[in-house]
């Protein structure tokens, strides 16, 4: 029962999804296309709201609401991170999702997407057995 909040932000945040267009299977082909900037305005949006959060987490050293603090590490750059996301936004181009919204759009009746969440569960699994042999 306490997990019942999430239920319900979840669903509205895939009402979001939905109603926003970003889980359109044509909205994410014109973005590759360079067709349309609805797209970019909402990931650019997303990534402005991102930076001003983590601004402002760090500059009035905001805490959980369980007054934890929150660290947040610097990281270096790795090769690794580029060709994963080659690799991402290859997948996201061809499959017209990302896994942020595949349950959105299979709830909202694309079915097909069904074989991409397949998919990237099973990419998911690979890499987890394989990841002691790759280089990090």
């Amino acid at each position: 029962m306490n997990n019942i909040k999430f239920l319900i932000i979840g669903m509205l945040f895939g009402i979001i999804l939905v109603k926003s267009e970003v889980i359109s299977w044509f909205r994410i082909q014109e973005m590759f296309r360079l067709q349309s900037f609805h797209m970019y305005g909402v990931i650019g949006s997303a990534i402005l709201v991102g930076m001003i959060s983590i601004l402002l987490i760090k500059r009035f050293q905001i805490g959980t609401i369980h007054r934890e603090s929150i660290v947040i590490p610097d990281k270096k750059f790795h090769w690794g991170n580029v060709y994963g996301g080659l690799i991402f936004g290859l997948g996201w181009a061809i499959t017209g999702a990302c896994p942020g919204p595949l349950f959105a759009q299979i709830g909202g009746g694309t079915l097909v997407t069904l074989v991409t969440l397949f998919s990237a569960i099973a990419g998911t699994w690979i890499y987890g057995f394989l990841r002691e042999k790759l280089p990090h």
